[in-house]
């Protein structure tokens, strides 16, 4: 087993309006080894983003804070970090490239003062040296012409290619865990897949880890090592990708599976989940799957189940596990 490099432990991030308190993330635990890729997947509103959010405390000031639990890098807990403090984190250490690149990149800028601030975090150099260093990152993620290229803005950049500058931000700052939000949203099949290998390459030559935050089960079961699933901020199952895709035992993992569409399988319909997921304001006592959950019984609306390791590395939160196959 590799070194743990990040624990997050009970986490509980809540967001308070003046409707009452949404439970966002609401107790959730895992743990996250080095050079891993872990996939956190689950649909809009699960508590995916705010996961990543609140590990790097990057919440919106005023309305959502962490209320309880721990988050543990490098034996520190970053929950109890100052701003200030956690600036010697983000970037450095711990490095999140956004859902939309288009909206972090500054328009104004040109990407070389945007690359540059990346590689002086952890590089000292200047004049021609930091040009070197910036045409040299480039040119690892593959942007030809890199030299000419760092003049232009990023609106003369296309969706993949920006993805490509948000990545090689992330090189120039050497961080240890590479947190990847929706990475290949909008982008059309051939750039996500050079994108993934392009982060499988970084990872694999740098031993960097990745959270991988997809709601594309196929992009999870292709990039990753592990995968957690989150609904109504809560973890329903942990395992081993091979593991979760073969022998999944929750109600609400079976369902995102099995609406896959696969390779001769001729079906006028994709299976669906009925039902919409719960308002996060007003959350039952028992699991927040209840509603849409064909496997239902009375105790799963009396108490949300435990996460539960059913074999090995594979956690189940769900009373009926048993009779899911």
């Amino acid at each position: 087993m590799k070194e743990k490099i990040l624990e997050v432990k009970n986490l509980r991030t809540h967001f308070t309006s003046a409707k009452g308190v949404l439970r966002a993330v609401d107790g959730i635990s895992f743990s996250l080894e080095r050079g891993q890729t872990l996939g956190v997947v689950g649909e809009s509103g699960s508590g995916k983003s705010i996961t990543a959010l609140s590990i790097l405390r990057l919440l919106p000031r005023g309305a959502g804070r962490i209320v309880s639990g721990e988050i543990l890098y490098g034996g520190e807990d970053l929950v109890k970090k100052s701003q200030r403090e956690m600036r010697s984190y983000r970037g450095k250490r711990i490095f999140m490239i956004p859902q939309n690149p288009m909206t972090s990149l500054n328009p104004v800028f040109t990407i070389q003062n945007q690359l540059a601030e990346a590689v002086l975090r952890s590089m000292a150099l200047k004049g021609q040296g930091l040009k070197e260093k910036m045409v040299e990152i480039l040119n690892r993620v593959r942007i030809r012409d890199a030299g000419s290229r760092l003049n232009a803005y990023p609106h003369e950049f296309s969706g993949g290619m920006r993805q490509r500058v948000m990545i090689s931000m992330a090189l120039a700052c050497q961080p240890e865990i590479l947190i990847a939000d929706e990475p290949t949203t909008a982008l059309d099949v051939t750039i996500q897949a050079q994108v993934l290998k392009l982060m499988e390459d970084v990872r694999e030559k740098s031993d960097m880890a990745i959270i991988l935050i997809s709601h594309d089960l196929g992009v999870i079961a292709k990039f990753c090592d592990y995968a957690l699933v989150m609904y109504a901020g809560k973890i329903l199952e942990m395992a081993d990708v091979n593991i979760l895709f073969k022998r999944s035992r929750n109600p609400y993992t079976k369902g995102l599976i099995d609406s896959l569409p696969r390779l001769g399988q001729r079906r006028k319909r994709l299976p669906t989940i009925k039902g919409q997921p719960p308002d996060l304001l007003n959350l039952p006592d028992g699991c927040p799957f209840v509603p849409r959950c064909g496997y239902a019984a009375e105790e799963c609306g009396v108490a949300f189940p435990p996460l539960k390791e059913i074999e090995n590395s594979h956690y189940v939160a769900c009373w009926k596990w048993g009779d899911v196959c």
